[in-house]
Parts: structure tokens; sequence; C-alpha cells
């Protein structure tokens, strides 16, 4: 009998993102991850359409729920818009809905994935981490994607693609494969991602928040 709990892209994707036994990110830009993954899921179930234009309009096409907090609440921001977005913009308009790695990291916790701790900084500010409990479905994952990246195959399933290309987005392949490993598939990974759209247009939005932080600076 499989008791693996069954796990939205937004929750792998998150799994990548937090280190294993401190439950802290590894990227400043898990938000953006996240709303990439959420997207890549509504274009992958036909919630939303995309223009295969460089603007890469997004429209809702099946409005509803689903059951889950995280996409429900993603997928009534983009329902209510008056105006119709690009692909880029609701990356970083869902990137910025208040708390959103704590709402998707609770959403782990319930599944027994990770466990939620509050330490104290300086005896006065308050954060939150979560370690992980079961390290078996982040293996699954890990395994999906090295599977994707070492057979020869290019017939690899749009979720895994997705996933494969969020991860990179992010510089979370560090997190599946050694340095030597990275080096040796980088081709192939290129390869793969070149067409898949939502691992490009996060990277786009990471990369220009990088660069107005540093031009901030």
């Amino acid at each position: 009998m499989n008791t693996a709990p069954s796990l939205h892209l937004y929750e792998e994707v998150l799994l990548l993102a937090l280190r294993d036994e401190k439950g802290t990110a590894l990227t400043a830009y898990v938000g953006h991850l996240l709303a990439g993954a959420v997207l890549a899921e509504f274009l992958l179930d036909g919630t939303i359409t995309m223009e295969p234009t460089r603007k890469q309009m997004v429209d809702v096409v099946r409005p509803g729920h689903t059951g889950d907090p995280i996409l429900d609440e993603c997928r009534e921001k983009v329902q209510a818009a008056k105006r119709r977005a690009s692909l880029k913009t609701w990356i970083a308009r869902l990137a910025a809905i208040r708390q959103l790695r704590h709402k998707a990291a609770m959403r782990l916790c319930e599944k027994g994935v990770l466990r939620c701790e509050e330490h104290k900084i300086l005896l006065v500010f308050t954060q939150k981490v979560y370690p992980e409990i079961d390290p078996n479905p982040e293996r699954r994952i890990q395994e999906r994607l090295r599977t994707a990246v070492f057979e020869s195959s290019r017939d690899v399933d749009p979720r895994t693609l997705a996933l494969l290309s969020l991860a990179a987005a992010g510089e979370l392949l560090k997190t599946v494969f050694d340095r030597k490993e990275l080096k040796s598939s980088k081709q192939r990974i290129k390869s793969l991602i070149e067409d898949e759209p939502i691992g490009k247009a996060t990277k786009a939005v990471i990369q220009a928040q990088q660069a107005a932080a540093t031009a901030a600076m």
C-alpha cells in the first residue's frame, strides 16, 4: 500500500529550496519559484492558457476551485484581475502574496513532510523554519530529476520538465547533483529546458529583482 503524500508542483519546488536539517531557504527568491510552480500547474491542468507571443499574455479558461488553499488563492487573483497580464507579471504578483512561503510550508507540515519551528533572533524577532522530517518525498523528486537528466530520451513528462526548469532558474540543482555531475550534464539540462516557458520567465523575473536590488545598493 502506497501512503506517500501527493504533492503539488509548488510543494516539490519548496522541498528543493529548503535546507533539509535547518529548514531555512537556500535562495531569497523562494516566492518567485513558488509563483512559477503555481502557474506551471495551472498551465498543465488547463486552468490558464498563454499566448505564444513575446509578451506571453495569460488568460483563465477554466475557473473554479481545487480544494488546495494555495492554488485557490492564486487562481482567484488571476480570475479577479480587471486586465490581462503577462506571465512575468503574474509571477511577480503571486510571489508578493503575503506569507506565501509560510503557507506553502504549512501544507507540507500537514502532510507530515516538514515540521514548523520558531526561533528567537536577538531575543526580539521570531523566525519560522521548516526542517524535513520525512526525506522520502524529496528523494523521489530528486530521482525524477536525475532520471530526466541522465537518460538519453527527450521524452520527459511536462511536470518533471517544469520542475527541472524552475530548479535551474532558482539555482537549486545543486541540491540534486554534485558539482561534477552538474558540469557534465549542463548541455543536456540546457537542451531540455530551452523551450520551457515557466522556468525562463521565472528566471527573468528573479534576474530583474536582483538587478533592482544591486542598483538600490
